[in-house]
């Protein structure tokens, strides 16, 4: 019985999700992928180098995604990245961003050159674009 409701909520459920993400220009995709890409590196650094593993950057996201987009973090890493699917698109973001973290000499250089300021101001700066969004 549960698996019919589930697949009666998904069936009601889908052609919302699928008219709000056609609904976006590709401005408004490129802007909720930086946000995505600027949570996920705030929360890598901040696990990597800080222990915490909190992923509130994410979260906080994925609530301004559900409430103005109709849509979460991995909806978003499923259909508006380029991989296509979040698993891949998260082992890619991982992937680029522990060899940054290793070009600057690890988690003590990247303390000294500043990129936790930076990250955070790149992730504010997202934010603040999409809660402005109409």
């Amino acid at each position: 019985m549960i698996g019919w409701l589930g697949a009666l909520v998904w069936a009601l459920l889908a052609p919302v999700q699928a008219q709000a993400e056609a609904s976006l220009d590709e401005q408004t995709q490129a802007l909720i992928v930086d946000a995505v890409e600027a949570a996920f590196e705030l929360d890598l650094y901040n696990n990597r180098c800080r222990q915490d593993r909190s992923g509130r950057r994410t979260e906080n996201l994925n609530k301004i995604l559900a409430s103005g987009f109709r849509m979460t973090v991995l909806d978003a890493q499923d259909d508006l990245f380029p991989e296509g699917y979040y698993r891949d698109a998260q082992a890619r973001m991982t992937e680029d961003f522990l060899r940054r973290l290793r070009e600057m000499g690890g988690c003590s250089g990247a303390k000294e050159a500043k990129l936790r300021d930076a990250l955070r101001e790149r992730y504010d700066r997202a934010i603040h674009e999409l809660e402005a969004f109409p």
